[in-house]
């Protein structure tokens, strides 16, 4: 890993963008949304994944031209068609019409269908909090998780995102379905470490550290065994029922050609539920009895360590794999 200044990392996929036929407003943020993914810790989902946006775009598979569409609308509640743009330029819209639409009726939700991966999926509560509103956010995916009981990959590792707005610092839960997303294995697979706790099964059926066994068996372990296999069908049968789009079963089992998946974002409007002082201190409240009082103990709230991190990051660079920013500036100067 080599630490790359923030403005650095930032330019250099903004010209890649630009070159690649995004609009210059367009390519701002979807470049902004990549370097922060990196600069808040989630390395796998942002920098590290951009060579693989780019083979998808390049690919056709992704549309750097294509806006999502209202298809259906009542009242709080939207469809949109995402038309197959950039996943993250897609999920940020929508997220950011569901506040609009909260701001309106107290709530609001917005079901995205036909859309491309939304790299960091936190990146949508961020949005959320950083509005001063409650998020809520899932996306379904191709078929990468097996059910419980089962050793076939039947379910999607289903992100789902929640964020509350804090004075002090927001609080917002990432987390996939499966124990350790598909990015963190392979994170942990290129650097040969071991996973702090099982992650799922190796080939001969049992649970191991190893990351790169369980990329190879294909079966990660869902959160909370049969809870992590349950809460993962019923979002993916949410999402398809809501956005009349596509359900894991559906989807193409490709890691490069991922497409077309189904989401969810919902915003509550907290302004127009309570008063700020109130607010603030409601959820101070938890978080000073979460983090407790025994000396040594190192309890953190979702969110916590992603502002540290961003902080260090930005001040001493991103860190990034030598090989992937090489591969990302030899691709800026051949474009």
């Amino acid at each position: 890993m080599q630490r790359i200044a923030y403005q650095e990392v930032y330019e250099t996929l903004l010209e890649i963008l630009l070159r690649l036929g995004f609009s210059v407003e367009r390519a701002q943020l979807c470049a902004r949304l990549f370097t922060d993914a990196s600069c808040d810790g989630v390395y796998s989902h942002g920098v590290h994944r951009f060579p693989r946006f780019r083979q998808m775009i390049e690919s056709g598979v992704v549309d750097v031209h294509a806006e999502p569409m209202l298809a259906a609308q009542l009242g709080a509640v939207e469809r949109w068609d995402g038309k197959c743009g950039p996943g993250n330029l897609n999920a940020f819209a929508c997220m950011d019409r569901a506040i609009a639409l909260s701001r309106q009726y107290g709530v609001g939700c917005v079901a995205l269908a036909n859309t491309n991966h939304w790299m960091r999926g936190g990146s949508y509560g961020w949005q959320a909090a950083e509005a001063g509103a409650i998020g809520i956010c899932w996306t379904n995916t191709m078929p990468n998780l097996p059910p419980w009981g089962a050793t076939e990959p039947r379910l999607g590792n289903n992100p789902l995102v929640l964020a509350v707005p804090r004075a002090s610092g927001h609080i917002v839960l990432d987390m996939a379905m499966s124990q350790f997303s598909y990015g963190t294995l392979e994170a942990y697979r290129i650097t040969n470490e071991e996973l702090p706790v099982n992650g799922g099964f190796d080939a001969g059926g049992e649970l191991t550290r190893d990351a790169a066994a369980i990329e190879a068996s294909g079966r990660p372990l869902p959160i909370g065994y049969w809870k992590g296999s349950g809460l993962a069908l019923l979002l993916d049968m949410l999402a398809a029922l809501l956005s009349g789009g596509l359900a894991t079963r559906e989807i193409a089992r490709d890691s490069y050609q991922e497409t077309r998946l189904s989401q969810i974002f919902v915003a509550f409007d907290l302004p127009a539920i309570d008063q700020a002082q109130l607010r603030n201190e409601i959820v101070n409240n938890i978080v000073t009895f979460t983090h407790g009082t025994n000396p040594g103990e190192t309890v953190r709230y979702p969110g916590e360590q992603t502002l540290k991190t961003r902080l260090e990051n930005r001040r001493h660079g991103i860190p990034i794999a030598a090989d992937v920013w090489a591969q990302i500036t030899s691709a800026s100067s051949a474009s």
